[in-house]
């Protein structure tokens, strides 16, 4: 089902495609993500993305927000089941009791009874013994009660995803990764792919760096859209789930049209082919990344 929404005195209804996922439940394949936004600005930012239209909104533990992110919610006046919630676990809290009460404090910081999307942040295959599967079952905990409708991963190479399908009982309905024309993550997106796990991607403008390339920008004139666009658009059709983040309000509601164009397969290889592959990473290597917030 499709989701469309008209913000007051918009010319055109914005409509968002819902996709389907593995446990039988839908997503909004467009949503507003609150990375880096600052608590003190994200109520104003989130309320903005809900009044143009979005209905998915992406936070998580580390991200310090998701206080603001259920307030933003709760005085938008919609009805709870209309908007989507994806949250995150911890890196500070994989352990299984400490990721049961890390939950708990998530529904509290929101003010919900349940959360849409839970996802383990990052693997981090090199801290608790490796152990991340222990906290994956966790999860399944939370499906079972209904305190989380889907749960997820984030940041999983291939290696870990495969663990997860020998040792646990709960395909992970998405899998959220870093993808973008400098790095497509194509490895990990195929694998995906097959086994019925959706992907999202993180940082689909690669932090704006993509903007510039001429490619980009000569696909953008070609069609008289922003570059922000038309790799928004190269994401969609790829299939990738995404959350641009930004504060202003232009480029909030800019982000969200990209649902009454396409790309021609012309366009879609040129931009695919400024893959850098591993150097064009702009976050930490799943394999290796350790950090735990104080």
């Amino acid at each position: 089902m499709n989701r469309q929404r008209r913000r007051e005195g918009a010319a055109v209804a914005i409509t968002i495609p819902d996709i389907s996922l593995n446990d039988g439940t839908t997503i909004p394949q467009l949503g507003f993500g609150v990375f880096q936004i600052e608590p003190k600005d994200t109520v104003a930012a989130v309320t903005t993305a809900l009044e143009i239209g979005y209905r998915h909104i992406d936070t998580a533990e580390m991200y310090g927000n998701e206080a603001e992110v259920g307030e933003a919610v709760r005085v938008s006046g919609l009805d709870r089941g209309s908007v989507y919630v994806t949250s995150k676990l911890s890196n500070a809290f994989h352990r299984p009791d400490d990721a049961r009460k890390a939950f708990d404090s998530t529904l509290a910081a929101l003010k919900m009874d349940y959360i849409d999307l839970f996802l383990i942040h990052w693997p981090l295959p090199t801290l608790y013994d490796g152990d991340y599967v222990s906290t994956w079952k966790v999860l399944e905990e939370f499906q079972r009660d209904g305190r989380a409708r889907s749960i997820g991963v984030s940041n999983f190479q291939v290696s870990h995803l495969q663990r997860l399908a020998d040792e646990a009982s709960v395909v992970p309905a998405v899998n959220q990764i870093e993808a973008h024309p400098y790095f497509t993550n194509d490895e990990v997106r195929a694998y995906d792919r097959e086994h019925n796990i959706l992907t999202e991607a993180w940082s689909p403008i690669a932090q704006g760096k993509v903007l510039g390339d001429p490619t980009v920008i000569d696909i953008a004139e070609q069609l008289n859209r922003t570059p922000a666009q038309v790799v928004l658009r190269w994401h969609v059709q790829r299939g990738d789930i995404i959350f641009p983040k930004s504060t202003t309000p232009k480029r909030i509601e800019e982000n969200t049209r990209i649902f009454d164009f396409e790309l021609d397969d012309v366009a879609m290889e040129r931009i695919t082919e400024l893959d850098k592959g591993a150097a064009g990473r702009q976050g930490p290597d799943p394999d290796t990344f350790a950090y735990l917030p104080n």
